[in-house]
């Protein structure tokens, strides 16, 4: 499997912003990780080895990126105005600096990557997917909250509003996002009801989601299924068959 890291320094977040794609070919996948994680963590944790079939067929290939939750949303010396606009750089990290790359490695100007991130990491994957549907295929979110607001101690700005699915999603009635939305064939959203997981969450979001007539998966694991890697792993493989056989 090939494996190749790289680096840069973003000017929209100041931050050097490491990067690593596996697979040789392949619909992409951008991955973003947990919590206060790294580009590296799905690879430690071994969820890279739970699709390498995927990635050695030729079906995927995966970037997995840094997020800025570090800086934002689990910033606790961070103002809410400064974790709010944090977010929103790094939204322009992901259009002006991440896709590019993604669509000049696979040769493709045209590619809409798919999304996934387990935890916060599947918050920050449906965010970038339901923002930019015209540029985003679907997303694979795992065991997420969709929700931010608790972050901001009742602070309140776009930043927030247009960073937090569970406010603009229910007030989506435009004529470019939402027609894209209602013919979405990739919107999986799975948790378990195990230990420190939250199915709540997960259903919000559909309800939200039929509610405007959006196509999606909402797939609810067992009591037995926890918060925890070996789940994801599972989880992330077996959404892939799905798409990709």
């Amino acid at each position: 499997m090939e494996r190749r890291v790289t680096s840069w320094f973003s000017h929209h977040l100041g931050l050097e912003m490491p990067l690593v794609a596996y697979g040789h070919a392949g619909y992409p996948l951008l991955m973003f990780p947990t919590a206060a994680a790294d580009y590296l963590e799905y690879e430690r944790f071994r969820l890279i080895d739970a699709i390498r079939h995927h990635l050695e067929a030729g079906r995927i290939r995966a970037y997995s990126i840094n997020s800025v939750n570090r800086q934002s949303l689990l910033n606790p010396h961070a103002s809410p105005p400064v974790k709010a606009e944090y977010l929103t750089r790094y939204d322009r990290y992901l259009m002006d600096e991440v896709l590019p790359l993604i669509r000049q490695d696979t040769g493709d100007p045209q590619a809409r990557p798919l999304t996934t991130g387990a935890s916060l990491g599947a918050y920050l994957a449906a965010n970038f997917y339901f923002r930019h549907p015209d540029h985003v295929r679907g997303t694979i979110a795992m065991s997420g909250t969709y929700d931010i607001s608790s972050y901001f101690n009742g602070y309140h700005d776009d930043n927030v509003y247009f960073n937090n699915p569970v406010e603009y999603l229910p007030n989506l009635n435009d004529d470019y996002y939402l027609p894209l939305l209602r013919r979405a064939d990739a919107i999986y959203i799975l948790t378990g009801q195990g230990a420190f997981e939250a199915p709540e969450r997960s259903r919000r979001l559909s309800e939200i989601l039929t509610a405007k007539g959006i196509p999606h998966t909402l797939d609810i694991w067992g009591a037995d299924v926890n918060h925890d890697w070996p789940w994801w792993c599972r989880m992330l493989d077996y959404s892939l068959g799905k798409l990709f056989g």
